[in-house]
């Protein structure tokens, strides 16, 4: 459901694009890297919550797609370990998930701002936490339905929040993007979760949402540069050096462990995102400390947002 949502809404999230540069991909990032999720779960053997969660999380960030996809897929490998082992999803289970899933999305970027996805994931997890403080431990469908209306409702108010909070959405008179799109999955969740259809009034009266309001990101001026992505396996020491040494060349370093899993250098698999003035500055020290693997590279503009390849 939240790729067929996604596809459907991938042009308007598109055009209100403009944070952190004005590439008009948001819409497109997020359904790639939802897809990606729905594609590992397609063949997945029935299994617990837990284990259904790792498996689309791992698959998301794999194959994910800008600063959005990348944090969406972050947030769901994080989801996952609150749900391991649980038969069904109850509503504080629900509120863990969400609360680990914005700690660890808060902390994979290295420069976190508000006004972001990462505000409006904040915001259901505290509406989540909010509701589950209301019923004790109550595990009942009612609970469960209870506590995935108070993530969506907050998160909704957080999507609105954002024109505030940025000054680039403030005088563009849009949202963001990012929250609006992981508004859209979280209302899939809850669809799923009530066995009630999409909220046909979730986005009215968003900034910048409505169909006739104009492409806002292809008139913003161009930025320089590419956004680079790959998996890498590190040691924790070599992925905070690398980290460093990132955010020294780009900036919108997202970095963030697969799985907890080490191997038996004791390095863990990672995905990286940055956005540096050219590839090869990016290349040259990520190289220096580990082989890359699933290289993405694309530029930073709206009209040469598909102008992008993968090496391998």
């Amino acid at each position: 459901m939240a790729e067929q949502t996604l596809a459907n809404h991938s042009d308007r999230l598109n055009a209100i694009n403009i944070y952190p540069v004005a590439d008009a991909d948001t819409g497109t990032n997020l359904y790639l890297t939802v897809r990606a999720a729905a594609q590992a779960l397609a063949n997945l053997e029935p299994s617990d919550v837990g284990v259904t969660t790792a498996t689309a999380g791992r698959a998301a960030m794999e194959h994910a797609r800008g600063n959005s996809g990348t944090l969406l897929s972050v947030s769901l490998v994080a989801m996952a370990e609150p749900l391991a082992g649980a038969q069904r999803l109850s509503g504080p289970l629900l509120a863990a998930a969400l609360h680990r899933a914005q700690l660890r999305a808060w902390s994979a970027l290295s420069e976190p701002m508000p006004g972001t996805i990462l505000s409006v994931l904040e915001a259901a997890a505290r509406g989540a936490k909010a509701v589950g403080a209301r019923q004790n431990g109550d595990e009942s469908n009612h609970a469960l339905a209870e506590t995935i209306n108070g993530a969506v409702d907050a998160a909704r108010e957080a999507v609105v929040l954002t024109e505030s909070q940025l000054e680039v959405l403030t005088h563009a008179h849009v949202v963001d993007a990012g929250g609006v799109g992981l508004l859209l999955i979280l209302d899939c969740l809850r669809s799923v979760i009530l066995g009630e259809p999409l909220q046909e009034d979730l986005l009215d009266g968003l900034s910048g949402y409505k169909v006739q309001d104009p492409n806002i990101a292809l008139n913003m001026p161009e930025q320089e540069g590419v956004e680079v992505m790959c998996s890498i396996s590190l040691t924790p020491l070599a992925a905070a050096g690398l980290r460093m040494e990132l955010d020294d060349l780009g900036d919108s370093v997202i970095m963030s462990a697969v799985s907890e899993e080490a191997d038996a250098n004791g390095s863990y698999p990672w995905r990286l995102h940055v956005h540096v003035p050219s590839s090869g500055v990016a290349l040259d020290a990520i190289r220096a400390v580990g082989d890359p693997s699933n290289v993405s590279i694309s530029a930073l503009t709206a009209t040469s947002s598909d102008d992008s390849h993968d090496l391998l």
